[in-house]
């Protein structure tokens, strides 16, 4: 029994990878209606932007982090700016965590009970009884969403505040890597 909880772990992990290795980082696009990943902008007052961008499971908080800087500087060379300032900017994590039983579902396992889950807890009479439930695959999943409100600085502005960024060298240097191929 102990060696079939194992084969399944070893299966749910596996298919775990494989199915991770589909996934695909958050491509550098806007966030569309009803999306929950992409950038976003927006002009709070004249020369005054909040921009985000949201990554999926599988976009490392270093690329949400790059690719909100990179639409930091867009905006600020796309309204005639040359450099910006960070009034505020934070980096939000969420993870949420996932728990999975490991074993036959259905007619024999759950006992007595049935249950959202088959009933896991009391006696199984194929198993016998088992006051712990099954064996659990645990995982967990963390997207990240970067937000900044930033300052677009008039020309000479940025001489007189260290805090400058300039945009035009963000944009040469945090180019988006290509979009995948389609599947």
């Amino acid at each position: 029994m102990i060696v079939s909880h194992l084969k399944k772990a070893a299966l749910c992990a596996g298919l775990a990878i494989v199915l991770a290795g589909c996934a695909q980082p958050t491509p550098y696009v806007p966030r569309q209606q009803g999306q929950s990943t992409g950038y976003t902008d927006r002009e709070l007052a004249p020369g005054r932007w909040r921009v985000t961008f949201t990554g999926n499971s599988v976009t490392p908080r270093e690329q949400v982090e790059d690719f909100l800087l990179l639409r930091a500087a867009e905006v600020t060379l796309a309204n005639g700016g040359t450099h910006f300032i960070f009034n505020n900017r934070d980096t939000r994590a969420q993870t949420r965590i996932f728990a999975d039983p490991l074993g036959p579902r259905g007619f024999g396992y759950g006992g007595y009970g049935g249950g959202f889950w088959g009933g896991y807890w009391g006696f199984r009479p194929r198993w016998g009884y088992d006051p712990f439930g099954p064996p659990m695959m645990i995982s967990s999943t963390t997207r990240y969403q970067a937000f900044a409100e930033i300052v677009i600085l008039k020309p000479g502005q940025e001489a007189q505040e260290a805090r400058a960024v300039d945009a035009r060298a963000v944009a040469a240097n945090l180019r988006p890597p290509p979009p995948p191929p389609p599947v």
